[in-house]
């Protein structure tokens, strides 16, 4: 069946538009004349809230010194001295994260700072299909046995009361490090790391888990007496993973977290690490390329996770750590491999469950979605739930058959879970505790696992609890223009600004921009399966072409002559710009008849 198949009984309702209004107007020509900025890139800055020179200053050059102070973190103090201590007695180091970017990425920051620091550590890294989510006792008792005395949780960890309990007994020091949301009591370690714990007052609430193991090696660096250069050249050279895990745990990229991630990327542009060097060839990158943010979330980290999905992320710590480039290449390409079969079992069960909605169609006025199948791989039904909210406009949960089985011999049922902006993922599990086995996550993604008898009641108390906390609005999607643009502002200048407003992702998204009454100037080029195509529209005198994504059901908008109102974006066109023709294109966002036609 295709993915534009239908789902029967729902028809998406189309996006609503959200015009730029005429506010900001004396903040634009300050911020033109002391920054020297082109109107168009004043008026993005200033609708985001960076109206004053200095803010507008800070935000389009993001520098280390800008990091906020690690010891603001509560614990931060004990957690790094009780760290530095275990390096400089050498004892043995336990780092327990989880299986996807975030986790492997904290390990291998982690574990390369102690042993720059002349300490040993260990990993231990759950297999997701045998293991599940989060810290288990029998490795906590192993370790304990092989003489581990402090075992530090990365990514992870926050809601392990027990087995932080049981490591205690075991006369083990436990620091989590974590960035998911708290239960009501925090567990009984020597030290939490959690910006979100309710006493914490640490500005940035939202690091990934990768993030705060940053802050824990911040606070660690500070505390060794390395010299202020080489310090700063080690935070640099850690920001390059750090920065790859926060665009692949879609936190926004805002605040320290936009330094974080400007300043890594750019980094990636000299890459000493083998086992990246390798990875970036195989997702398609030239040495000295910056890869953008859009391109770790849909080349890049896609890779990494692929191993915790399909096998084990043992590979990509192994990978980053190694400095044999064959063996680089040949866990690259393994990398690789896996996520060719990660992207097909995506795709199957996408297709499985929209043949289900025709099936069954879902009720029109659903606002809470589950999807329950036999047989769906479990490393990929987070992908496939983000995949359905595009699709749906609804948080989604995709849940299937777990390999352990209930007291009456049947199989849990675990999976996960995404969202729309509007609904708080966690909050809703967190009002039916008693239907899962185990349950975590935050805002916009969560996972579960319940008992195959509890799937009908959850599909139908997950759709009441989002009708409740949802609106009609809430489950359209909308599109926000940052400001009207008119083709003859686009000049190489002016974009090349846009562009350094970037790295964009989740909470500093690429601008929109509105057009009305365009021309369409010309017949459209179809540019891969009748899906997608380029076709060249006139505004105010300049003709652009412009690329038209997954518009293929649209294309009879797109008549020479017709005039239209438009949403699109900027975006960098590298095949053009190796074949000598222009870098950038225009990208559309949606699409409808000017008033009157």
């Amino acid at each position: 069946m295709s993915s534009t198949s239908s789902a029967a009984a729902w028809v998406r309702p189309s996006p609503r538009w959200l015009l730029p209004h005429a506010g900001n107007g004396l903040a634009r020509p300050l911020l033109e004349q002391e920054l020297g900025l082109e109107p168009l890139v004043a008026a993005v800055l200033a609708a985001r809230g960076y109206a004053e020179p200095e803010a507008a200053r800070h935000f389009l050059s993001p520098q280390l010194g800008s990091l906020h102070d690690p010891l603001l973190m509560r614990d931060m103090g004990r957690a790094a001295t009780r760290l530095m201590n275990a390096i400089q007695a050498q004892e043995s180091i336990l780092l327990y994260g989880d299986y996807d970017v975030d986790g492997t990425s904290s390990i291998v920051v982690l574990k390369k700072a102690i042993e720059i620091l002349g300490g040993r550590a260990d990993f231990h890294i759950p297999h997701r299909l045998k293991d599940g989510y989060g810290m288990r006792s029998e490795v906590i008792e192993q370790a304990s046995a092989d003489g581990v005395r402090l075992i530090v949780s990365v990514d992870t960890g926050i809601r392990a009361n027990q087995v932080v309990e049981r490591a205690n007994t075991f006369g083990v020091d436990v620091i989590v490090t974590d960035h998911h949301l708290p239960e009501a009591d925090l567990p009984p370690a020597l030290a939490v790391l959690n910006p979100n714990r309710p006493d914490c007052e640490y500005p940035n609430k939202n690091l990934c888990g990768a993030g705060v193991t940053f802050k824990l090696v911040q606070a660690l660096l500070a505390q060794s007496g390395m010299a202020e250069t080489r310090r700063g050249a080690l935070l640099e050279s850690f920001l390059k993973p750090v920065a790859i895990a926060t665009v692949a745990d879609i936190v926004p990229l805002t605040d320290e977290n936009r330094v974080i991630v400007r300043r890594g990327l750019s980094g990636l542009r000299q890459v000493r690490n083998t086992g990246l060097r390798a990875l970036l060839k195989v997702a398609g990158f030239d040495e000295g390329d910056s890869p953008s943010a859009q391109q770790v979330a849909f080349r890049l980290a896609p890779r990494i996770n692929a191993a915790g999905r399909m096998a084990t992320a043992r590979d990509v710590i192994e990978l980053l750590l190694t400095e044999d480039g064959d063996r680089a290449k040949q866990l690259a390409e393994q990398l690789d491999a896996l996520n060719r079969e990660r992207q097909q079992a995506e795709s199957d069960i996408v297709e499985a469950i929209l043949r289900q909605c025709e099936e069954r169609p879902f009720h029109p006025d659903s606002a809470g979605l589950v999807f329950a199948g036999e047989g769906w791989h479990l490393g990929v039904l987070g992908i496939v739930a983000s995949r359905l909210v595009e699709r749906f406009c609804r948080p989604v949960f995709v849940v299937s058959e777990a390999a352990t089985e209930d007291e009456e011999g049947r199989p849990f049922f675990s999976g996960s879970g995404r969202s729309i902006p509007a609904f708080h993922l966690l909050e809703a599990l967190e009002a039916m505790p008693e239907l899962f086995a185990k349950f975590g996550g935050h805002r916009q993604a969560a996972g579960l696992t319940l008992r195959a008898r509890d799937v009908e009641q959850f599909q139908q108390r997950f759709d009441e609890f989002a009708r409740a906390k949802l609106s009609a609005d809430d489950l359209r999607a909308q599109h926000i223009a940052d400001a009207e643009a008119s083709f003859a502002e686009l000049s190489d200048r002016c974009v090349r600004q846009l562009m350094s407003l970037g790295p964009f992702g989740f909470g500093n998204p690429a601008p929109v921009f509105y057009c009305a009454r365009a021309v369409v100037a010309g017949p459209a080029k179809v540019l891969k399966d009748g899906r997608h195509f380029s076709v060249p529209l006139k505004h105010n005198g300049r003709v652009l072409f412009c690329k038209a994504w997954n518009f293929g059901e649209r294309a009879a908008l797109f008549e020479p002559g017709a005039k239209i109102d438009l949403l699109f974006q900027i975006e960098e066109d590298p095949m053009s710009r190796k074949r000598g023709y222009g870098w950038w294109c225009l990208s559309l966002k949606d699409v409808r008849l000017s008033k009157g036609e």
